[in-house]
């Protein structure tokens, strides 16, 4: 297995033992980026519901919260490489969060090959060059939102997990809750280890709350959920969201909430055999280890997706029945490129992507925000002898969509939703 380095500048290196390091130098051919308007139609590119490429699988399924906020993304050969492909899981939260997951999953990867194209140094370029890129592509699809017209994310955000698999490297970003997690063949037991590859960004970090602190927002738990700590305003007992960073959430970005992401690195061996990206909603009632049983178990790995889905809603009822289910969404990545023979060309798609036009190039945009350094450790978890995590897991569950001004995220629900409430003064709110 690997060992984890924390360095600074906010970035995590994750190394492998034994591992290849860079694959060796691409030629830089160019690729032309396709608007956004034509995403729908592009080549290798999966975002439909019970989909699959030709290296992942994808599913997911709604909850009992109202319209499911959660979107996933699959790009095979992105940046023109065919042994390249970005992964994402987008978990909205608040009135709109729906609206701001899909416009994330659409702009994101295109801000982040924007961000690639700035550098001059394509596709490959080592960890800390990649570091930038994404801070740089997370910074310009914050400020995307913030200007946008007609989408409201005052009080409405997003997480965003994003894996990049670029031949034998992984490279990650993260802000907010979802997960990703490797799964690895252990050599000695013959079994399969699970391995956090990112951290939850949530308001028990310490640091996170720290910065939070200095920046005049609050952190505290309800009573009634002290296991929760949430982000509030210095002057009203709103929003309480249950996260340090994420896109969106204006009301809090004076406050301490940022979007800029902790970034991963992990050289991979021939021992690691695939990636789980998925929402809180599965984290909140599966462990890393269950997760990746449920997975590597699968008779099918296009079936892998969905059946980890359908065991985290399971767990649901029995663990929480009094509650209403969480949206789940899981994307399985497969290292070794490959994919179950059968194809299903009538997979269903999910809520279409909203229309809002070309996406800004980021080149206009400062260097990025500076990322606070962390402190960390691996553990492992009681009662999972092989599962090792990365520091930060609380639980949270993305709040339903509504659409008026007395929205509340604990309307009906006994479970911890990743938002409590609008502030009083949303209403007169000026976005700049």
């Amino acid at each position: 297995m690997g060992n984890c380095v924390a360095s600074g500048g906010g970035t995590t290196a994750v190394t492998a033992a034994g591992a290849g390091g860079e694959d060796g130098r691409r030629r830089g051919r160019r690729w032309k980026a396709p608007r956004e308007e034509q995403l729908g139609s592009v080549p290798g590119r999966i975002f439909s519901n019970d989909g699959r490429s030709r290296t992942a699988a994808m599913f997911t399924q709604q909850g009992r919260k109202g319209i499911n906020q959660d979107a996933m993304l699959v790009w095979d050969g992105i940046g023109g490489e065919e042994d390249v492909v970005l992964c994402g899981v987008f978990d909205g939260h608040g009135p709109h969060g729906h609206l701001v997951a899909r416009r994330v999953r659409d702009a994101l990867p295109l801000r982040l090959m924007s961000a690639v194209r700035a550098s001059k140094a394509g596709l490959d370029m080592p960890a800390a060059a990649w570091r930038k890129a994404f801070a740089r592509a997370y910074k310009a699809m914050d400020k995307d939102l913030r200007s946008h017209s007609t989408l409201d994310c005052f009080c409405s955000g997003s997480t965003a997990v994003t894996v990049l698999k670029l031949g034998s490297d992984l490279y990650m970003a993260n802000i907010g809750d979802s997960r990703a997690v490797l799964g690895s063949r252990d050599g000695a037991a013959g079994g399969m280890v699970a391995v956090q590859l990112t951290v939850d960004l949530k308001p028990d970090v310490p640091s996170e709350a720290e910065r939070i602190k200095k920046c005049r927002g609050r952190v505290f738990a309800l009573q009634d959920e002290p296991e929760v700590p949430r982000v509030w305003l210095p002057f009203d007992d709103a929003p309480g969201l249950a996260m340090a960073r994420a896109f969106g959430d204006f009301c809090l970005k004076d406050y301490g909430v940022i979007s800029v992401p902790e970034f991963f690195h992990w050289s991979l061996t021939e021992k690691d055999q695939f990636v789980i990206l998925a929402s809180d909603g599965v984290w909140d009632v599966l462990s890393n280890q269950e997760a990746v049983d449920i997975v590597s178990s699968s008779p099918s790995r296009s079936k892998a997706a969905k059946s980890l889905v359908e065991a985290a809603n399971r767990e649901w009822k029995t663990k929480y029945p009094t509650s209403k289910i969480d949206d789940c969404a899981v994307v399985c990545l497969y290292l070794d490129g490959k994919m179950d023979h059968e194809r299903d060309s009538t997979a269903s798609m999910d809520n279409i992507s909203i229309d809002e036009g070309s996406v800004a190039d980021p080149n206009d945009a400062q260097d990025q925000e500076p990322a606070l350094t962390r402190n960390f450790t691996v553990r492992t978890v009681a009662g999972s002898a092989h599962e090792k995590v990365l520091a930060g897991a609380a639980d949270a569950v993305v709040a339903g969509a509504a659409h008026d001004q007395n929205w509340s995220g604990l309307d009906g629900v006994t479970r911890v939703n990743s938002l409590v409430q609008l502030p009083r003064f949303s209403e007169e709110k000026a976005i700049g």
